[in-house]
């Protein structure tokens, strides 16, 4: 399959697909005599493998870690679960900032007296402090 094919397969740009193999996360597709690249089963399978590990929030990093132990079907799982340990630990750390993100807001929301834009509290609390 063609490029724009197995894009839209995997849901992922043409563009990132590009990337994808650029950083060496899929190998590099055969090539027509009109230079176009073909890709196989084996690319697509990899390419949602990534798209899913990065849907869930890891890292370039930890997507190529992730797939060099899929490689090893003999490894355990012990470094697989670490590094989703650790990534539960990173998503409670977001939602922890995120909930305190919306308490702020939502206390200014309470606190504004819907007059002028002069003594809007929101816009007093994004507008940068004098030192």
């Amino acid at each position: 399959m063609r490029i724009g094919e197995i894009a839209k397969q995997t849901g992922l740009k043409v563009e990132t697909v590009r990337f994808y193999e650029a950083e060496g996360l899929i190998t590099a597709p055969t090539r027509t005599g009109g230079n176009y690249r073909v890709y196989e089963r084996a690319h697509l399978d990899r390419l949602s493998f990534v798209k899913r590990a990065r849907d869930l929030g890891f890292t370039l990093d930890q997507v190529r870690e992730l797939l060099r132990l899929a490689d090893d079907p003999d490894g355990t799982c012990e470094d697989v679960d670490a590094m989703a340990t650790s990534q539960v630990a990173e998503i409670d750390r977001k939602l922890a900032d995120l909930k305190a993100l919306r308490g702020e807001l939502v206390r200014r929301l309470d606190s504004c007296v819907r007059g002028p834009i002069a003594d809007c509290r929101i816009i007093d609390a994004l507008a940068p402090r004098a030192g």
